[in-house]
C-alpha cells in the first residue's frame, strides 16, 4: 500500500471514531434529563431594580446631580 492510500485509510478512521465518540457523549448528555430553565425568582424583574440594586450597595460612587440651567 503506498504511502497516499495509507494516509486515507488512516484519516477515514480517525474520522470514524471521532464520529462514534460525539455520538455517545450526545446520548451520555441526552441520559441526564429534562433540561429546565434557571429559576427566575431570585433575577430582579427589571433593568431599573438593578439600577436600584447598585445605587444602594455603593451610594459613595454617584455624582451629585448638577442644577445648570444651561444643560436644559
Amino acid at each position: 500500500m503506498n504511502r497516499s492510500k495509507l494516509l486515507a485509510v488512516i484519516t477515514g478512521a480517525i474520522s470514524i471514531i471521532l464520529a462514534i465518540a460525539y455520538l455517545i457523549i450526545a446520548q451520555l448528555l441526552d441520559f441526564r434529563g429534562e433540561m429546565l430553565p434557571a429559576p427566575q425568582s431570585q433575577l430582579p424583574q427589571s433593568p431599573m431594580a438593578v439600577a436600584q440594586i447598585l445605587i444602594e450597595s455603593h451610594p459613595a460612587h454617584i455624582p451629585e446631580p448638577v442644577n445648570d440651567p444651561t444643560l436644559k
